[in-house]
């Protein structure tokens, strides 16, 4: 059995799983600490009231006959009554750590201060204790008197409750403020990408056009490459079509007339005239498939100049490779064709074999419409590897060069050989390698073409 491929959460689902993550993690830990702030305020607010009520039994003591005499207050324990469902507890020590009135097993303070905060039990129960000391100097006493108050935490702990329950309400009302708004806040950030996907969805299958959405700065990367790939795609569509196209026109005529010149020869009674027509359907023949051959390679440099990728290559290793070609053994001995290359690597970054397509074709251009001997020199200069294709032919003009790109141009119109296409292949080559392709007609020295390529960042220095 197969195993069936999960589908990944959508940015949306993602966004609210991380926002609810956040908030849950925050909501936590607000908590905890609405809980601990409520537990220290309740602590606080009923410690004043405890040693509200020990400072006025504490002063309600006085000394009779040398001992000390407790006059409980009323109002002292009213002020503990605030928390009904607490107990009190008191307990007044003299000097010498007797009890003068209260509970005897109200726990004693840790500590000598004239005022202690503490913990303990009574009766089983936890309670909160305060003690104040009250100190005497007078002729028939001299000491210090204690008093300790105790109270249950009954009300302190409801209080503490209190007041993490209020904060854990207004976390979640906020808490679902925050979806709210952050529910808003996805939607309107997802909103371009829908705007993206209803305008790919809305186009004719025809329209390749790059994209004009208005989207924000985050988004504008992913627009770019949409439309990288639709320029892409767009030349690969037209390298297609322009194949198809030329096809139909360029290769109509040439079949059309060997169909009739094949024609002629089959009813031709004299064998010498019938041979002569028999080599003019060679001949039409070998151009035919020189055409065909160049417009397949033509759509092939198209087609890998969006799709290999570019290496690092010596531009003299491609310049010797093209010249090998056209050597048919006696090429260089007759001074035909002559390399005149730099002593140093010419480092480019690019494609070989679409390269490799672009020298030939100006080589072969030189060939059939130049003159003399063809040199092709490699050199680098100004941060650039630079090939040149040199004959003593009358090149071009300034017309025929501003026309270098487009397809089937014929350069000599009373030359019947070449195929148009060569000088379009190679400046296809050069615009998908960032390079130029530049002219020379000098009357004196000939006609030059060159190929510049820009020299690999670490070899124009070198």
């Amino acid at each position: 059995m197969g195993t069936v491929k999960r589908r990944p959460l959508s940015l949306a689902a993602r966004l609210f799983l991380a926002i609810g993550l956040i908030l849950l993690t925050g909501g936590i830990i607000v908590t905890a600490a609405a809980f601990t702030y409520g537990h220290h305020a309740a602590r606080d607010a009923f410690d004043r009231l405890l040693v509200g009520a020990a400072n006025q039994i504490s002063a309600s003591i006085s000394i009779v006959d040398g001992e000390p005499l407790v006059d409980l207050p009323v109002t002292a324990l009213e002020l503990l009554a605030l928390a009904p469902e607490d107990r009190i507890a008191y307990r007044v020590i003299g000097p010498d750590g007797v009890t003068l009135t209260g509970y005897d097993d109200l726990a004693l303070p840790p500590t000598q201060h004239d005022v202690s905060y503490f913990d303990g039990s009574f009766t089983g129960e936890p309670v909160r204790l305060v003690a104040v000391r009250r100190h005497f100097a007078e002729r028939g006493f001299s000491g210090s008197v204690t008093t300790i108050v105790a109270q249950t935490t009954i009300a302190r702990q409801a209080l503490a409750w209190d007041i993490a329950r209020n904060a854990w309400v207004m976390l979640v009302v906020a808490g679902i403020g925050m979806v709210a708004l952050a529910t808003f806040s996805i939607r309107s950030a997802l909103e371009p990408l829908k705007r993206i996907g209803s305008d790919l969805l809305g186009r004719d299958p025809r329209d390749l056009t790059p994209l004009d959405i208005a989207v924000p700065r985050e988004l504008r990367a992913i627009v770019d490459a949409i439309n990288r790939f639709i320029t892409r795609l767009r030349r690969q569509v037209d390298g297609m079509q322009n194949l198809i196209s030329d096809s139909a026109h360029q290769l109509r005529t040439p079949i059309s007339a060997l169909r009739a010149q094949a024609q002629l020869a089959a009813d031709e009674p004299d064998p010498a005239r019938q041979s002569e027509i028999v080599g003019r359907i060679l001949a039409r023949a070998v151009g035919l498939s020189r055409l065909t051959d160049q417009m397949l390679n033509r759509a092939l440099v198209i087609h890998r100049g969006d799709s290999a990728a570019h290496a690092k290559v010596d531009l003299r290793r491609i310049a010797m490779a093209a010249a090998e070609v056209f050597d048919d053994g006696t090429i260089f001995e007759t001074d035909r064709l002559r390399l005149d290359l730099c002593e140093t690597p010419a480092w480019v970054a690019g494609d070989a074999l679409s390269l490799q397509e672009a020298v030939k074709n100006l080589i072969s251009n030189a060939f059939q419409h130049g003159s003399g001997t063809v040199t092709i020199s490699v050199l680098r200069q100004n941060g650039q590897a630079v090939l040149k294709v040199h004959d003593q032919g009358k090149g071009m003009t300034s017309e025929q060069a501003r026309q270098l790109g487009q397809r089937f141009l014929s350069v000599d119109a009373h030359r019947t050989s070449g195929t148009g296409i060569g000088l379009s292949i190679a400046h296809a080559v050069a615009n998908a390698h960032a390079a130029t392709i530049e002219v020379d007609s000098a009357a004196a020295s000939g006609f030059t073409i060159s190929l510049n390529m820009p020299l690999l960042p670490d070899e124009a220095t070198a």
